[in-house]
């Protein structure tokens, strides 16, 4: 007599996959574990034994929580560097050990896991870098929302005009047109408000090349906003050479907005000099990335922008004119774009200079990636890469042993590190990039 080895019909053998436990019949559960985050956090606890214990440094690193004008002060605090370095290794090599495991028994990652990492390695790396030296807190962070409030714009602009199913890889353009017009605006008008205008009129007329283009005539996105991008940098060079360098007095001496505290939560100890000793572009900031969470995820508005960037034929079918939704949509997300290049000019450097944007604009493309589409997510990953470039200057400041090579490219390590080793595999909109033509 034979035994029959095989399962009844319909039933699952109990495998990783389908657990013991589970009824018969009932769908294999596909259990992916992704090593990615583990190997990440392995590489860097490595790299933090090696950097914070075999090349640790002797001294105190000393951190102010305070400046001078703030009406609380806060004591500094002071770390001993080579006791702290050790202490946060031997933590990043256990959360390592713990992501491992996690992994391996099937279980998800949180966020805050990572941000806890994230965050004992930063304090490691500052306590290493500072020693015998002092960081201001106040100070790092900033510098962090300054530099981080074009990318912003920029992140905000790419949200709404991928949302809406258009690639928005001309953020670059629509930054250094907003720049030049507002500093040229400005400048003859003697009012910085004019300025603003003229940098959302700008931003605007980028993205409606843009549109005009990708959705009218169907040329692939990615390329015509290459071509954008390289248009607007040779164009806003060239009049920068013949018309603005024998002119600056005239056309690029633009007034600058300056700081406006905010009574009381000025006043707040870090929080108050980092988000509320702020120029009016900043508050305009933070408005934005208030009215574009809340205009997409719970207005009609933004119900018909996510529809037609997922499915554009179901949007059509109920009425939605998909193209001209579109249209105007990038036009929106060129105009905001330009907000942000008319912070380079009006609230940062106060003139205008060649390529001033230095990039900024694939910065912000990456931190819609980054952020998964999501406005409040893409501001986060923004500020990310904000503290990464002002990371470099305090550290250059505080003559920190790290090679200045390393340190100026530090910001696009990140950003790359970030969209590649943290985000992992993510879906855009479906119709993203896609032109529709209607049946």
């Amino acid at each position: 007599m034979t035994t029959n080895n095989l399962a009844p019909t319909g039933s699952l053998p109990p495998t990783e996959h389908n657990h013991p436990d589970a009824p018969l019949g009932a769908p294999a559960r596909v259990v992916v574990k992704s090593w990615k985050a583990p190997i990440a956090f392995g590489v860097f606890a490595i790299g933090a034994i090696l950097l914070f214990v075999a090349f640790g440094r002797d001294g105190d690193s000393t951190f102010p929580l305070s400046t001078d004008s703030d009406l609380i002060q806060l004591p500094a605090v002071v770390l001993p560097t080579r006791a702290t370095g050790i202490v946060i290794a031997v933590l990043l090599v256990l959360l390592a050990a713990v992501s491992a495991w996690m992994v391996a028994s099937a279980r998800k990652i949180p966020l805050w896991f990572m941000a806890v990492f994230a965050v004992l390695f930063l304090v490691g790396f500052l306590t290493w870098a500072s020693a015998g030296q002092s960081i201001p807190i106040p100070g790092l962070l900033i510098g962090t929302v300054s530099l981080s409030v074009p990318l912003i714009f920029g992140a905000l602009g790419g949200v709404i005009s991928e949302r809406v199913g258009v690639v928005n890889v001309a953020i670059e353009g629509q930054l250094l047109a907003g720049a030049f017009v507002s500093a040229v605006v400005a400048s003859v008008t003697g009012n910085p408000f004019v300025g603003l205008i003229g940098a959302v009129v700008a931003g605007g007329l980028v993205s409606f090349v843009l549109a005009a283009f990708s959705i009218k005539y169907l040329v692939d996105q990615v390329i015509v906003g290459v071509v954008l991008n390289v248009l607007v940098t040779g164009l806003t060079s060239f009049l920068y050479s013949q018309v603005l360098t024998n002119n600056a007095t005239v056309l690029n001496s633009p007034p600058r907005f300056d700081r406006l505290p905010i009574p009381l939560l000025s006043e707040i100890p870090i929080i108050g000099p980092t988000l509320f000793r702020q120029t009016i572009v900043v508050y305009f900031m933070y408005v934005a990335v208030a009215l574009v969470f809340w205009g997409l995820f719970k207005t009609k508005w933004g119900l018909r922008v996510r529809a037609v960037g997922e499915h554009p034929q179901a949007a059509d079918t109920v009425g939605i004119k998909v193209n001209p939704t579109r249209f105007w949509n990038v036009m929106l997300a060129g105009a905001i774009t330009g907000l942000g290049g008319a912070y380079f000019t009006l609230g940062s450097v106060g003139a205008f200079n060649k390529e001033m944007t230095a990039g900024a604009g694939y910065i912000a493309l990456a931190a819609v990636i980054f952020g998964r589409w999501d406005p409040i997510r893409a501001t986060l990953a923004a500020l990310l890469f904000g503290f990464a470039s002002n990371l470099q200057y305090v550290l250059g400041a505080i003559g920190s042993p790290v090679p200045s090579e390393f340190l100026l490219m530090l910001p696009y390590v990140v950003t790359i590190f970030a969209v590649a080793g943290l985000v992992g595999r993510v879906r855009g909109p479906a119709a993203s990039g896609k032109p529709y033509v209607s049946s």
